[in-house]
């Protein structure tokens, strides 16, 4: 029996140590829906949000303290600015955080045409660009309003680009190391897609499909690429992040959790060798609360041997 298939057989509250690779709950967030965690190389700090929570979190593992920002709404991402501070998706705005004095001022505000939406996944391209994508609000747990949402850019004069329509839950995205291709998710489409990507104009062309979720891994959910390309995807309600290569489209690696609701991951830590998974608790019943007591925390995945990027910094 390989690897990746014992791996996969092992009840969820097992999976935590597997060969050489360690999880380790490191951050006790209970978060209702923790999603889009960034790795700060300034600071060396890990940023992340907790959705329904309304709350942008940054833990020190130095320290292992936790700071938060009370946001007021819901908040899906939050990511780095050039200028300092921070740019996050609370409710239908993009908002300007300043950290020290906790104040938020809004930027912009997409989907006007549409009250019932909310952001959903962000993150920055290599130029600096932002990328966030919108959803129907849930009605229920993994209950949403279908093909609501789209996909937006945002560039350093606040222009704003609809790039995508009647998407159902916009979700993990990056970009390939060369730049060129974009790596996107619809969770409901239960794949993970590819685009050409221009960075000069932030145009999107070639939707093609890189991976299809096989049963049991559950929804696609955040994803991150490492410095060889390949794409390590959370997977909501599958208790696992899996590792893909977009060229082959075969699974190469699976991480299994002892949560079931893992949402996004990032690499992280002094070389970029640590992955970082959040994990929600919301939806879930009391006996399942009582078989994953985990469930909303953050883990740290050591052991992968392979390495990260930096995270790029928003430039509006």
């Amino acid at each position: 029996m390989g690897e990746d298939l014992r791996q996969q057989l092992t009840p969820p509250d097992k999976r935590v140590k597997m060969s050489s690779v360690q999880v380790e709950c490191v951050v006790k967030a209970s978060a209702l829906i923790g999603e889009g965690p960034v790795w700060e190389e300034s600071e060396q700090t890990l940023l992340f949000v907790d959705i329904a929570g309304q709350k942008i979190h940054r833990w020190s593992p130095t320290t292992n303290q936790i700071q938060s920002v009370e946001t007021g709404d819901t908040v899906s991402f939050a990511v780095p600015r050039r200028c300092g501070g921070y740019a996050a998706g609370v409710g239908r705005s993009i908002v300007a955080v300043d950290w020290s004095t906790q104040m938020m001022t809004s930027m912009l505000e997409v989907d006007q045409d549409k009250p019932n939406n909310r952001l959903n996944d962000g993150k920055v391209d290599p130029i600096g660009r932002l990328l966030a994508g919108t959803m129907g609000k849930e009605t229920g747990p993994a209950e949403d309003e279908r093909q609501q949402g789209s996909l937006f850019s945002v560039t350093s004069d606040l222009t704003v680009t609809r790039h995508l329509s009647q998407v159902d839950i916009s979700n993990g995205m990056d970009w390939s190391p060369d730049q060129k291709t974009f790596f996107y998710i619809d969770s409901l489409s239960l794949t993970v897609d590819a685009f050409d990507y221009d960075s000069n104009t932030g145009h999107l062309g070639n939707r093609r499909v890189v991976y299809r979720m096989e049963e049991g891994e559950g929804l696609p959910d955040g994803m991150t690429v490492d410095v060889e390309g390949r794409l390590w995807v959370a997977c909501y309600n599958g208790g696992r992040v899996i590792n893909i290569d977009p060229d082959t489209g075969m699974r190469l690696q699976t991480v299994s959790l002892p949560v079931m609701k893992t949402t996004s991951c990032c690499f992280g830590g002094p070389d970029y060798s640590d992955l970082y998974v959040t994990s929600a608790s919301l939806g879930l019943d009391q006996s399942e609360r009582r078989k994953q007591p985990l469930a909303g925390h953050t883990f740290r995945v050591r052991g992968l041997r392979v390495k990260g990027r930096t995270s790029n910094s928003f430039s509006g």
